[in-house]
C-alpha cells in the first residue's frame, strides 16, 4: 500500500480533466523562484503558461507513452518495450523511422500510479469512442494512450504532391477503444472542431492538429490549375475529403 500527500490535494495544483486511466493537472503558480526570474514566474502566470502534468493509473489500464515521458512511479508498476517478438520490432522501428515518432514506446502495467513530465503545453484527453474509433495525428502530438489502442503508420494519398509542399509522407494513426494524451501548442478552447459528412475541408497549411482516420488526406493545389493556384496566392493546400471530423488550431503550427 502507498499514499501521496502534497500532489493533487495541494491547494496550487488543480485537476483539468479525467478520462480513462489519466488525470491531467496543471500548477497554479510557480513557487520555485527567485528573484531573479520573479518577474518572468508573474507574467508566465498572468499569460496562462504553467506547468501541466499527466497522472495514469495503470490499474485502470496499461499505458503506453512516449520515450522519455516518464517522471517517476509509485507501487506495483512495471515497464515493458510492449514488444511481441522480432516481426513486431521491425514493424514498429519502420513505423517509428517513416512517422517520425520513437520506434519503441515503452508500456506500463500493473496497479501503482505513473507520473509523466510536466510540461509548458496543453495537454488533451481524447476517447477515440468519439471519433469512431480512428484518429490521425499531426507530428509530435502523441504524448501517451491506454495500451488496448493499435498504432499504425498512416501514409498520404498522393506522396508527390506532400514532399512539393513540404509536409511528411506518413502520420501516426490510432486505432481502436481507450483514450490517448495529446501534447498540444493549442488549449483545448481554442481548437476549432469541424464534422465532414461527404464533404471536403481545405486548409493552407498545418493547422489540423487531428483528425478521423475515415477521411482521405492529400496534399493538392489550390486551384484547378497552376494559373489558378498561382493567382490565389495559396499554392499547394492540405485537403481532408469524406466524412469524419477535423481539429484545427487557429494558427499554424509554430506561427507567433
Amino acid at each position: 500500500m502507498y499514499q501521496i500527500r502534497n500532489f493533487t490535494d495541494n491547494d496550487d495544483i488543480r485537476v483539468l480533466d479525467q478520462l480513462g486511466a489519466f488525470t491531467v493537472v496543471e500548477y497554479q503558480r510557480d513557487l520555485s523562484v527567485s528573484p531573479g526570474n520573479a518577474q518572468m514566474a508573474y507574467f508566465c502566470n498572468e499569460m496562462n503558461v504553467r506547468k501541466r502534468q499527466v497522472i495514469c493509473d495503470v490499474s485502470r489500464s496499461p499505458v503506453t507513452v512516449q520515450a522519455g515521458a516518464m517522471q517517476w512511479t509509485v507501487g506495483n508498476v512495471n515497464a515493458t518495450t510492449g514488444l511481441k517478438g522480432v516481426g513486431d520490432f521491425l514493424g514498429k522501428a519502420m513505423r517509428g523511422k517513416v512517422s517520425g515518432e520513437s520506434a519503441i514506446k515503452p508500456e506500463y502495467t500493473g496497479s501503482g500510479t505513473l507520473v509523466l513530465e510536466p510540461t509548458y503545453k496543453y495537454l488533451l484527453l481524447v476517447d477515440l469512442a468519439d471519433w469512431n474509433g480512428s484518429i490521425v495525428l499531426d507530428d509530435g502530438l502523441f504524448l501517451a494512450c491506454e495500451s488496448s489502442l493499435q498504432h499504425k503508420a498512416v501514409m498520404r494519398s498522393n506522396l508527390s504532391s506532400a514532399v512539393a509542399g513540404g509536409e511528411g509522407l506518413f502520420n501516426l494513426g490510432l486505432t481502436g477503444r481507450g483514450v490517448v494524451c495529446l501534447e498540444s501548442n493549442c488549449p483545448k478552447e481554442e481548437l476549432i472542431e469541424i464534422t465532414l459528412e461527404n464533404d471536403v475541408l481545405k486548409v493552407d497549411g498545418n493547422m489540423a492538429i487531428a483528425w478521423s482516420g475515415s477521411l482521405d488526406f492529400t496534399v493538392e493545389r489550390s486551384g484547378k490549375t497552376l494559373l489558378g493556384s498561382a493567382a490565389s496566392g495559396e499554392g499547394l493546400v492540405n485537403v481532408y475529403r469524406g466524412t469524419g471530423k477535423v481539429l484545427l488550431a487557429p494558427v499554424r503550427d509554430g506561427a507567433v
